[in-house]
């Protein structure tokens, strides 16, 4: 049987440090090796079948920016965010309903990181012996919510009360739950430096509306 793999939060750390670029920009493949890891958490499908496809979503995404990393005539476009945002908004790409814009790939994944951050923010605060689905409930109104229709957000609020308490679900997501716990501040401080600067890039290319 194959080893399950674990949510590395010293990974996470790190890559989403390392992705930072000069004052204000994000690099591409730091930022897709961060969400990979943070893809190991595997708390999408904890939650139940609804959550499962945001998961295969969140996939698929980052599945599309790697392509785009991996093409020889276009990787150099997709070196950081602001490369990729002016290049699709410079040449009109942004317009074209056959492009698969990677602008628009990412402002999904853009909004996946706010849920995880908001979650993990308010999980940190949480007793070993609370329940978990009342936060996650206020994380996904405030973030993921305002972003999914109805049916799924009724779901996805059903499914969040079978969640576990905050010790049973560290357990079962994270390798050294102890150390896991010492390193989640610096954790959320970098991933909210990320989740920042990316929107701030957003906002100064007016693309928070992409459809």
């Amino acid at each position: 049987m194959a080893a399950v793999e674990r949510f590395d939060i010293e990974k996470v750390t790190q890559v989403f440090q390392d992705s930072l670029r000069d004052e204000d920009d994000v690099q591409m493949d730091e930022y897709l090796k961060a969400y990979e890891e943070i893809m190991n958490f595997r708390f999408f499908s904890l939650i139940g079948s609804v959550f499962g496809f945001v998961s295969s979503d969140v996939r698929n995404k980052i599945d599309i920016l790697i392509t785009f990393r991996k093409d020889e005539e276009k990787a150099e476009n997709f070196v950081t965010f602001k490369t990729m945002m002016s290049y699709e908004k410079d040449t009109g790409l942004l317009k074209d309903s056959k492009y698969v814009s990677g602008s628009r790939t990412l402002l999904r994944l853009h909004r996946g990181l706010e849920f995880v951050y908001e979650f993990l923010l308010k999980l940190a605060d949480l007793a070993e012996n609370e329940k978990v689905h009342q936060t996650c409930k206020v994380a996904y109104e405030n973030t993921l919510a305002k972003h999914h229709p109805w049916v799924v957000r009724k779901g996805a609020l059903v499914a969040m009360y079978a969640l576990p308490t905050q010790g049973e679900l560290l357990k079962r997501v994270c390798t050294n739950v102890p150390r896991a716990i010492e390193v989640l501040p610096e954790m959320l401080k970098n991933t909210k430096i990320v989740y920042d600067r990316t929107h701030a890039l957003y906002t100064l290319y007016d693309l928070h509306a992409l459809p």
